[in-house]
């Protein structure tokens, strides 16, 4: 027995895709299909006040590596972020169909130093920091 796989929104004739299925790549992960803004991000933890003074024991290089999703920007199913607007900047695993709001400041953690993500989350093992 042979089965076809599908993308989403592969499923229907040509003529009807688009009106079932608008969005049928909305949070999936089929490589780098849809838009990556964290990739080329020109926004960064430096760039945002609020953000610069909440994290005053970064130095300024150090913020510049710390991209921030622009709003509109759809988060990956299964990846992990944070929100610098949440205190205690726990982290969470996006679900499909989720995006950056305009009163959210999500940082993809796969963009992330993994020691300046461990300070991000408040780490405080200097081995897994890099701080001696």
């Amino acid at each position: 027995m042979t089965g076809n796989i599908y993308k989403p929104g592969e499923q229907h004739p040509d003529e009807w895709g688009k009106d079932l299925n608008p969005k049928a790549m909305a949070g999936q992960n089929y490589g780098l299909e849809g838009p990556h803004p964290e990739k080329n991000s020109p926004l960064t933890a430096f760039d945002l006040k609020e953000v610069h003074r909440q994290l005053r024991d970064f130095r300024d290089d150090e913020l510049k590596q710390i991209p921030v999703l622009p709003a509109g920007s759809r988060l990956e199913q299964n990846a992990t972020y944070i929100d610098l607007r949440d205190p205690d900047r726990q982290e969470f695993t996006a679900m499909s169909g989720m995006e950056a709001g305009p009163d959210t400041w999500y940082v993809p953690k796969s963009e992330v130093p993994y020691q300046l993500w461990n300070r991000l989350i408040g780490v405080k093992n200097p081995e897994r920091t890099g701080e001696r």
